[in-house]
């Protein structure tokens, strides 16, 4: 099947999971979204439903900087791509993932999710977050709960992401900041691209609400 065919697909089933009177169940795909058990404290509040979920692959990027006695690794952002899975083992692009200023907080530095589709962005601002070692793999970064704290309509007024309210970062692995390389002021400057993947699912206010 070719791009085009699965650029078309997608946007489809979007609309279709967007639109009003689709069961809350109903992601951007013909069937149900699993959440994994999560810690606790990183259950979403009630009224919420999960209404997309991405599977990100990318890298978590650190900077070598100036700590307060010493030197150490500083993480600046990630970079990375979500997809979602289609039917027939398809995936296709649905957002991107990345640090940038948040126009509602005057240019706060947040984590960014820009849609692929649509190009409506949100940013998260961290609740929660948790390494309980019952859920978090050893070696990967911590499991988190964002709120999303603004949002941006596409340039065509597409809204997609911008129903989101809160955001999980589930199913983390690798992306830890490496335990060599920035431990000497010569080493100021230096930049660590790790790679990692994780799960991102994003949640709304449950429809009649």
């Amino acid at each position: 099947m070719s791009t085009r065919w699965l650029f078309v697909i997608s946007a489809g089933l979007f609309a279709l999971a967007m639109a009003p009177g689709v069961s809350a169940a109903q992601p951007a795909f013909p069937f149900a979204i699993d959440v994994p058990p999560v810690p606790a404290k990183l259950t979403v509040e009630a009224g919420q439903e999960v209404f997309l979920v991405g599977h990100a692959v990318g890298t978590q990027n650190y900077a070598c900087l100036p700590a307060a006695t010493d030197v150490a690794w500083k993480l600046i952002g990630p970079q990375a791509t979500l997809f979602i899975d289609l039917p027939r083992d398809f995936q296709q692009q649905v957002a991107t993932h990345f640090l940038s200023a948040n126009r509602e907080e005057n240019g706060v530095a947040r984590p960014t999710w820009q849609h692929s589709l649509d190009s409506s962005e949100v940013w998260g601002a961290v609740m929660e977050s948790s390494d309980d070692s019952n859920f978090v793999s050893p070696g990967a970064i911590p499991w988190l709960l964002l709120r999303v704290a603004g949002r941006a309509l596409g340039p065509e007024g597409g809204s997609a992401l911008t129903q989101a309210k809160f955001i999980q970062r589930l199913n983390t692995s690798g992306g830890v900041a490496p335990a060599t390389g920035c431990s000497l002021a010569n080493n100021i400057g230096a930049l660590a691209l790790v790679p990692y993947s994780t799960d991102y699912f994003f949640y709304r206010t449950s429809r009649g609400r």
